[in-house]
């Protein structure tokens, strides 16, 4: 029976292979390698050449596989698939060749093996029992790339196709226990905060997202804590109130801690973090309504609730040494009789006042509030993430997040998310876009008049509410959340879950020398 609660990445008969050619292991339905172009001085120069774990497939075809790859069309391009049968040469009666690029090492080289991993997880939907020998190349990457390329999101359909259906069950070599799990936890993360995203907004809305925030936080043993449309009204929630008047669903703050495993063993206190994601459950623009065109594509502005929920709970799984809250402004913004307007002040919370010049600038406003609560809790570190500006996706594209903030953890952000693979770029925050701000009735406004510079003046505003001398990182996926174009690598259509990985990574370091 369908239904819309969420679904993570099918792991349940994830394994490890001791067996690179799957030699003794019947029942398999196909074996992937990886095959790298050719290098300039190969003796053929058109045939690939084969990946490390592929050499005992390679001597059960005579040493001749790369040959036989190049007379099907294997070149080696990163995610191209290339499918032969074996004629017996091995178990498995299906060989995927899948192209890994260049070799090379370093994080670009683990982004290959995820891409390829995800590529062949796509080509092999519906079979039932696969081994790879991607986890000699990288191992985490391997398994986290085949479980994300694999995902796929069925609530809201009556019926599904099992051709379609991920792959049943994963085995790789050189992989070890330890790695599998780090690398299914991770993937369960980033396909929850993808399940986030993709559910429909008459589904998923302020109430209902901070019942599956709860839910996801007591399973994972967190403090939670859901603060209602009357509780922020009358503690001066202003922005989160005001964006989401104008709506008969009602806004919600949630609050998820993790304490780090605080006390344990009379450890000192770890380091505290805070993580703030904007949680718009659908965004019209308000009174200043958005063009029809793509405007079904705002389901995904509570992609860095997502995303931030999906990491704290993934930080209490992991068990680590830092203690992390999640603090999630969510609303949904609609234009009505009720709803707020151009030239209202809001009174945030903490006491600043705020002209807004624009109802679709709406994401600031609600982030404002939640990022003056959780500076409250006097945290070492505010990470804030949202789908903010689309001056983001005008500035760095589709792929690429913008980074603001204090410089040190700005750029420190920026490397994890470069690392990963979600990618993002260190911007500034220049101190002469503030007067843009200026209002002639408030404190500041929610917009500049300028045409230029939006992802910069949106952090800039946001900068507004941090507390002074608080190491602070603004991450603007409004482009990455959300695929919008067809599948590539482990990159499926719609919630992409992107920053899931960059936070937890951001996290582990923190936990490593904070």
């Amino acid at each position: 029976m369908p239904t819309a609660e969420p679904t993570t990445p099918r792991t349940a008969a994830l394994g490890t292979s001791p067996a690179a050619a799957g030699s003794d292991e019947p029942g398999v339905d196909a074996l992937v390698i990886g095959v790298h172009p050719a290098t300039d001085d190969a003796a053929a120069p058109a045939v690939p050449v084969l990946a490390a774990g592929a050499e005992d497939v390679d001597a059960a075809f005579d040493g001749e596989l790369a040959a036989l790859l190049h007379t099907v069309g294997a070149t080696g391009k990163i995610e191209q698939v290339v499918s032969l049968p074996t004629r017996g040469a091995v178990p498995a009666p299906r060989l995927v060749a899948v192209g890994l690029g260049a070799p090379g090492g370093g994080s670009a080289a683990a982004e290959s093996v995820r891409r390829a991993a995800g590529a062949a997880a796509r080509a092999l939907a519906g079979t039932a029992r696969v081994v790879s020998t991607l986890g000699a190349v990288d191992a985490e990457a391997a398994v986290a790339g085949a479980l994300l390329g694999g995902y796929r999101f069925d609530a809201h359909r009556s019926s599904t196709d099992d051709a379609s259906a991920p792959v049943a069950s994963w085995e790789f070599t050189a992989v070890t226990d330890t790695q599998v799990r780090h690398a299914t936890l991770v993937a369960e993360a980033v396909g929850t905060a993808r399940d986030l995203v993709n559910t429909a907004p008459n589904v998923l809305f302020p109430e209902t997202l901070a019942a599956r925030a709860v839910t996801l936080g007591e399973q994972a043993g967190l403090v939670t804590e859901v603060f209602d449309d009357t509780h922020l009204r009358e503690n001066g929630y202003g922005g989160i109130t005001g964006v989401g008047q104008g709506s008969s669903r009602k806004p919600r703050l949630v609050r998820l801690t993790w304490n780090g495993g605080a006390g344990a063993g009379g450890a000192a206190a770890p380091t505290k973090v805070a993580l703030v994601g904007k949680g718009i459950t659908f965004d019209t623009g308000g009174i200043s309504l958005k063009p029809n065109a793509g405007m079904a594509d705002m389901t995904s502005d509570m992609g860095g609730a997502a995303a931030v929920i999906a990491t704290v709970v993934l930080a209490a799984k992991l068990e680590l040494p830092v203690a992390v809250t999640a603090t999630v402004p969510m609303a949904e913004n609609m234009p009505s009789s009720t709803a707020y307007r151009p030239g209202d002040v809001l009174t945030m919370y903490g006491g600043k006042t705020v002209e807004v010049l624009n109802t679709d600038a709406e994401g600031r406003l609600v982030l404002a509030d939640a990022i003056v609560r959780a500076g409250e809790d006097s945290p070492d570190y505010l990470v804030e993430t949202s789908t903010l500006t689309g001056a983001q996706e005008v500035a760095l594209g589709m792929r690429t997040a913008g980074i603001m903030g204090t410089d040190e953890l700005r750029d420190r952000v920026a490397g994890h998310a470069v690392a990963t693979g979600e990618d993002g770029w260190a911007m500034p925050l220049p101190e002469y876009l503030r007067s843009d701000l200026d209002s002639r009735v408030a404190d500041i406004a929610n917009v500049t008049g300028q045409r230029f510079g939006g992802m910069l003046a949106a952090g800039i505003f946001l900068g507004e509410f941090v507390p002074n001398g608080l190491p602070w990182a603004h991450i603007d996926v409004a482009g990455p959340a959300y695929n919008t174009g067809g599948p590539r690598g482990y990159t499926t259509k719609g919630g992409s879950g992107v920053p899931v990985r960059t936070l937890i990574a951001f996290l582990e370091d923190v936990a490593a020398h904070g």
